[in-house]
């Protein structure tokens, strides 16, 4: 099997592709979809309420994480969990910035999509963590 070398590669001078990145990140920061994320965010940060469900459902889930693992929970405990998240999730901030996050995730997905079909490699998986890390 043939191996190429680095040097072989057709590859763009690193300060092409940097510049490249540079003004593909500023178009993305510019997008609807990652403003309406950052304001979604900001505001889930700020709401008193909803970092209190968050911390509810949070502090429960840790506390129990070892039983949760084990599949042990109690219908009791079950049902404590399930309650506080479903507070959690139906606050109307936390409903926002889901939103906004999914929105924006399908943003980047289009835009992966795109860039894999503009060089001819799937980018995500090619991107993507292996199983050594």
């Amino acid at each position: 099997m043939d191996t190429l070398e680095l040097s072989e590669l057709d590859m763009a001078d690193p300060a092409v592709v940097r510049a490249a990145a540079r003004h593909f990140a500023a178009a993305l920061a510019e997008s609807p979809q990652y403003k309406a994320f950052e304001q979604a965010a900001e505001r889930f940060r700020r709401d008193h309420s909803a970092q209190q469900a968050l911390q509810a459902y949070q502090e429960k889930q840790n506390a129990w994480r070892a039983l949760i693992m084990l599949n042990a929970l109690s219908l009791e405990q079950q049902s404590e969990l399930e309650s506080l998240q479903k507070a959690f999730v139906s606050h109307p901030l936390v409903q926002e910035y889901l939103k906004a996050q999914m929105d924006f995730a399908s943003l980047c997905q289009t835009l992966g999509d795109v860039i894999s079909e503009s060089i001819g490699l799937n980018y995500a998986a090619a991107c993507g963590v292996s199983c050594c890390g």
